[in-house]
């Protein structure tokens, strides 16, 4: 019996499983169209649409619901069963409608068709249509003309934006308040005046009364005019024009932090001869942000480089109420704190708040300070201030030693003096010459040699 080997024979090859169905039914419109060539108010028209399954698997129970604000469907009450559709198979359905008067001024209708239906799982689909048919917005041959609406022949006075020139405002702040005001009527304003805190012209059957403008009676508790009155002139502004106005203002030194409404009126003629008011109001933020000084509570010391030294920093709230303070940060450039923060906390008007670190400078010379403290405004927004406090850095002091270890270093050798020599350059002194040791001997005490404290000049002077 002959043994098989397997390696003779090619493996078989593997056959891939069978990639797994997806798909799903598709219905689409082909086609649709009117029996009418426009569609008219109380006239009845029919609806022909085609439908096509342009999906890869049956759908079953496919109905059509009609949905218009313009015409309403009839016969049917808007609903169409058009049963089972196969995968590329096609139907058509006709649907009747009649228009109704809200299609006086259209040119065109609009019909929404929903279709729903299942696939042979039971899952169910839903596609929506949009279908517009052409009108001519008449009853029966009559088409009647479109409404046109009636224009304004009148100026209107607006407050396109505004800005001021100090930001944020507090308490006792003088400012510039900047207004563009722009004419978005069709016709010229003229004469207009502007009211800052509102006001009015008065009028008698569209004449102006005797004493002219009212300005008195406006709203200047938190803001008032400075160098000026609140009435100002501006002349005649066309239709489409633009105008920019400058009104100096303070805010009162007893305002609160809050947002407060500012009335401002254009009082104008109008092309009839009318005088118009057009009232607009415009918001102001008003702020009270810390004031604060951040120094040194006591002169720092010399700062050396490479060395620590102190840096005794103080906080001192300036304000008139107390400042609620977050986090405080020191950083320099050129150097090391430790520590670098801390959080500061609450500070009563007048109060303090101090805080020590140590300062390791890298450079020497004038070195800065970055302080920054963080807190929370008025209106719960994020904000900081920054100081730059600034010391002074040497060069640290460090004595040169010769290091024997150095090559081409020389110690000098000092040879130890004679007694000879020693009482010859005694001698010399006693006389009044020079009984130094040469400049390249270093004099070595002999502890054998005691020095005669207050030596007595010996005989030998001149006598009298």
């Amino acid at each position: 019996m002959e043994h098989l080997n397997l390696a003779d024979y090619e493996p078989l090859p593997t056959l891939a499983p069978p990639s797994p169905s997806f798909g799903r039914p598709q219905l689409a419109i082909s086609s649709y169209s009117a029996n009418a060539s426009l569609v008219q108010t109380g006239k009845e028209f029919k609806l022909n649409i085609g439908f096509d399954n342009k999906g890869t698997f049956n759908a079953v129970n496919v109905q059509a619901v009609y949905t218009s604000a313009d015409v309403i469907p009839t016969n049917t009450g808007g609903l169409a069963v058009l049963g089972p559709l196969t995968a590329g198979g096609h139907v058509d359905t006709a649907q009747t409608f009649i228009a109704v008067n809200s299609i006086y001024g259209k040119t065109a209708v609009i019909i929404d068709v929903t279709l729903t239906y299942y696939d042979d799982k039971g899952i169910e689909y839903t596609d929506k249509f949009t279908l517009t048919i052409p009108a001519n917005g008449g009853i029966g041959d009559t088409v009647y003309p479109t409404s046109t609406p009636t224009g304004v022949n009148n100026a209107q006075l607006v407050i396109t934006s505004y800005a001021s020139t100090v930001d944020p405002l507090q308490p006792g702040e003088q400012f510039q308040l900047g207004v563009t005001v722009q004419n978005m009527g069709n016709t010229a304003a003229k004469n207009v005046t502007m009211i800052v805190g509102g006001g009015s012209s008065g009028t008698s059957g569209g004449t102006p009364q005797p004493g002219g403008v009212s300005g008195s009676s406006g709203e200047f508790t938190n803001f008032a005019p400075v160098g000026s009155s609140n009435i100002q002139s501006l002349g005649d502004i066309p239709a489409g024009g633009a105008l920019q106005v400058l009104q100096n203002l303070v805010v009162n030194v007893s305002t609160n932090p809050g947002a407060y409404p500012m009335k401002i009126t254009f009082s104008y003629v109008n092309n009839n001869g009318e005088v118009v008011n057009d009232d607009q109001v415009i918001t102001l933020l008003v702020y009270s942000l810390p004031n604060l000084d951040v120094s040194f509570y006591s002169p720092p010391e010399t700062f050396f480089t490479g060395q620590p030294g102190a840096l005794p920093i103080q906080v001192v709230n300036l304000g008139k109420r107390s400042a609620v303070l977050g986090n405080m940060k020191i950083e320099t450039a050129d150097g090391t704190l430790d520590p670098s923060s801390t959080l500061v906390g609450s500070l009563d008007p007048g109060g303090y708040f101090t805080f020590d670190s140590i300062l390791f400078p890298d450079t020497a010379g004038s070195l800065e300070l970055n302080v920054t403290i963080e807190y929370t405004d008025d209106f719960n927004q994020p904000r900081t201030i920054t100081r730059i406090l600034t010391v002074t850095v040497e060069e640290a002091f460090i004595e040169s030693m010769p290091d024997p270890a150095l090559e081409g270093s020389e110690i000098p050798v000092t040879e130890n003096e004679s007694f000879l020599r020693k009482v010859w350059r005694f001698a010399l002194g006693l006389f009044g010459l020079d009984s130094a040791p040469p400049a390249n001997e270093t004099p070595v005490v002999d502890p054998s040699f005691q020095e005669v404290p207050n030596p007595i000049p010996a005989g030998g002077g001149k006598g009298g």
